[in-house]
């Protein structure tokens, strides 16, 4: 691998996109840390060591994927979160309105107005985010328990609310823009890569958080434990990521003139975790509602009450329903993003058929039977590995959100990496260099 990595930096035009790459990286992890206008970041330093000390952490999701900028309320608050929730909303509406599935069929030229109209809603998105971000801090929601919560924004007036969250809109867009120059100059998919960057820029200071909060030998035990757990669960997220059911394909030969076409065998690559870690952010976010409308209701009702008691991290109910969830959505995802009967159609017009299957019909409910066969085991994977951060703290005194190893970081770091790799791979072996995977 090592040797691969010199090969792949000796190429110059590979070494071009690498460096590119990494300037890129470095800008976006530099305005992480740079504090919207208007706010007071010596109160906010104090607010966020005393959150991150504690286990309440409801925006812990979105703070992820912002490498920690979201509770400093710097620039890149938001992140690709705003990108994300927009991208799975027009992945969504596709299956429903026809326009966008039409346009989706179109090839590149409708695929080019789908990005289109997923920048607007993006940038839509970010507008209601920051402006949500900056009432909730505004009023000294944001850190409850904070002394000097209230004290974020010291100058409240209008002007000041305007332009912080055009700041963070702004900062949103340039997020988009940047993880777009990645993918057209650089390697890899650029919002993916500026995800990965995202969760692995909170890894070490969480790592030594729970160093310094562990009671066995100074902490050392935790600490290599988790170590421990890190490693084991990275290989098997690896082992079921490419893990898939290959399912074979025959294409009749024909005669066109003096000339056969077809007469070639292939297979249909259906993965075991089909859906990704789209379930485990549905589930997560849905969660999240009721215990927020709990806390910024300030009601004091018995359903208030139940909430704030059951569904919080490390509960037996909230981790009953979070499993849940994430099987559902794990089977609803996958239910809208293949559909059998057109893969079937497809290979009836072509003449392809699966052998001992009749074309048609009968294709597709053999591929919707092995679909949901292999979304069972992949569902459950999620499932446990989301569960994870609860099952392995439960030991050293409860769960911790800001768990480096959990579910959602794992599973996009492992993705994104081999993702990465395989593209660094594909362009070595067109100059006739081993690749990483051999």
């Amino acid at each position: 691998m090592l040797t691969a990595f010199a090969r792949a930096v000796k190429t110059p035009d590979l070494r071009k996109k690498l460096l590119f790459t990494l300037g890129i990286i470095v800008i976006y992890r530099l305005g992480a840390h740079i504090p919207v206008p208007g706010v007071s970041y010596e109160n906010v330093q104090i607010c966020v060591d005393q959150a991150r000390q504690g286990d309440n952490n409801l925006l812990g999701l979105m703070d992820l994927f912002s490498g920690g900028a979201l509770l400093q309320i710097t620039i890149f608050a938001l992140g690709i979160m705003p990108y994300i929730t927009a991208s799975i909303i027009l992945q969504l509406l596709t299956v429903v309105i026809p326009r966008l599935e039409a346009l989706k069929k179109e090839g590149s030229a409708g695929t080019a107005k789908i990005t289109q109209y997923t920048r607007y809603l993006t940038v839509a998105l970010a507008v209601l985010q920051g402006t949500g971000l900056v009432a909730t801090a505004k009023s000294g929601a944001l850190f409850s328990g904070c002394q000097v919560a209230s004290q974020i924004v010291p100058d409240q007036s209008i002007f000041v609310i305007i332009t912080m969250v055009i700041t963070m809109t702004a900062g949103t867009a340039i997020v988009m823009w940047l993880g777009e120059l990645i993918t057209d100059r650089g390697i890899g998919n650029g919002m993916s890569i500026l995800m990965f960057i995202s969760i692995a820029a909170g890894f070490p200071s969480a790592l030594w958080a729970i160093k310094k909060s562990g009671t066995l030998a100074g902490g050392w035990i935790e600490f290599g434990f988790i170590i421990l757990v890190g490693f084991v669960m990275v290989g098997l997220v690896v082992f079921v990521e490419q893990a898939q059911r290959r399912i074979p394909v025959q294409y009749a030969k024909r005669m066109i003139g003096r000339r056969s076409y077809g007469g070639t065998s292939t297979y249909i690559p259906l993965k075991v975790n089909q859906a990704g870690v789209i379930p485990v952010i549905f589930a997560s976010s849905l969660l999240y509602i009721p215990i927020l409308v709990g806390q910024f209701s300030g009601s004091t009702s018995g359903w208030s009450a139940w909430i704030q008691q059951n569904l919080v991290d490390g509960k037996p109910i909230h981790t009953a329903v979070y499993f849940l969830l994430i099987v559902f959505f794990a089977f609803f995802y996958v239910a809208i993003s293949f559909n059998p009967e057109e893969v079937a159609d497809n290979m009836k017009k072509y003449g392809g058929f699966i052998p001992g299957i009749r074309a048609g019909r009968p294709t597709a409910e053999y591929l919707s039977y092995v679909l949901n066969r292999i979304t069972w085991p992949g569902s459950l994977y999620l499932g446990l590995i989301a569960l994870v951060p609860t099952v392995a703290l439960a030991g050293f005194g409860g769960s911790n959100p800001n768990f480096p190893f959990g579910g959602t970081s794992i599973l996009i770091i492992v993705g994104v990496g081999l993702e990465t790799v395989k593209q660094i791979e594909s362009q070595l072996q067109q100059r006739n260099y081993e690749g990483f995977l051999r």
